[in-house]
């Protein structure tokens, strides 16, 4: 009787565990199911849903410095539509641009206007270097990416304490100074712009060879053959944000700190020292003054330098 009572306890306790098994077996399916239909719900949807990419319509009055693109050419439009779509879906860059044009742009502008040079002519500068002191392989420095040679033509000082082709300002004038140069000589601002970054050298050689006089009618290395339209492009997409997709507040532009100038006409042995009596560092005094290459100034001739400072509150600086 005993062993009968313990054979019906192992039934029922194998009974039970069964019945919990199935259980959880028909949960997890059932959950998988969901799972499945979800996933299947979002594989419905598409990243076009949020995000549309297009062809980009260019705009009918194309234009640099005011001279007419001939885009009835279908070779130009081709040239001109790689420049437009590489430029406006290179979004982290466009958008890099357009805070620092409303940095720099405010102390360009005026310097182009006084010298005659068209407005579009701060775009090339954008186009040489982003707006930043880099310096190419072939060492062009600068915002105008301005050679050693060019730069002591036109009155710049460049040296290992000191170049000046860092110096926004002066290199924006070196710039107008040149550019002035060789449109009287070209009579046109593209080719001009074109010479600006092959050289009028070669953009003679080109001329001579191929016995033409205009910039659309020149086979050009890539690079000078692409320059103006990249510039057209930049121009156009700076000047219309909006229209291009990007959404930028004010707020979002960088801006420049407010400066004094404190004028030197002697040795400095420390610049790290010099920059503490203004209540700054040297870190954010070269931030202001990149032309001065080295921590201290030789100045054995007693050149007077002007040197920016920034006003006091802008930067926290640790005492």
């Amino acid at each position: 009787m005993r062993i009968l009572k313990n054979i019906l306890m192992l039934l029922g306790v194998f009974f039970v565990i069964t019945t919990l098994i199935f259980a959880v077996q028909g949960a997890n399916e059932t959950e998988n199911e969901s799972v499945q239909d979800v996933a299947e719900n979002d594989n419905d949807k598409s990243v076009s849903d949020t995000y549309r990419i297009s062809t980009i319509e260019i705009p009918e009055d194309l234009n640099f410095a005011g001279e007419l693109v001939p885009q009835d050419d279908p070779e130009i439009m081709e040239r001109i539509d790689r420049e437009f779509l590489v430029n406006t879906y290179w979004q982290s860059n466009a958008l890099l641009l357009m805070k620092r044009a409303n940095k720099y742009f405010p102390v360009i502008e005026p310097i182009l206007a006084k010298n005659g040079i068209p407005d579009d002519f701060k775009y090339l500068a954008v186009a040489e270097s982003a707006l930043t002191n880099v310096v190419s392989h072939a060492g062009a420095t600068g915002f105008w990416q301005i050679m050693k040679g060019t730069g002591k033509e036109y009155g710049l000082e460049i040296n290992t304490n000191v170049d000046e082709r860092y110096h926004l300002e002066k290199s924006t004038q070196v710039a107008c100074d040149y550019l002035n140069k060789w449109k009287e000589k070209y009579g046109s601002w593209t080719l001009t712009a074109a010479s600006y970054n092959a050289g009028p050298g070669a953009i003679n050689k080109f001329m001579g060879i191929q016995k033409v006089e205009d910039y659309y009618d020149l086979l050009l290395g890539q690079e000078t053959g692409r320059y103006v339209f990249r510039i057209m492009a930049i121009k156009e997409i700076l000047s219309n944000p909006e229209k291009y997709g990007f959404e930028i507040e004010k707020e979002d532009m960088y801006s420049a700190v407010p400066t004094f100038k404190v004028e030197v006409d002697e040795p400095i042995a420390s610049f790290a020292d010099f920059a503490q009596k203004y209540e700054i560092n040297y870190k954010i005094l070269k931030r202001h003054n990149p032309w001065l290459r080295e921590p201290h100034l030789n100045n054995a001739s007693r050149k007077t330098y002007t040197i920016e400072i920034p006003n006091k509150g802008y930067y926290k600086v640790a005492k």
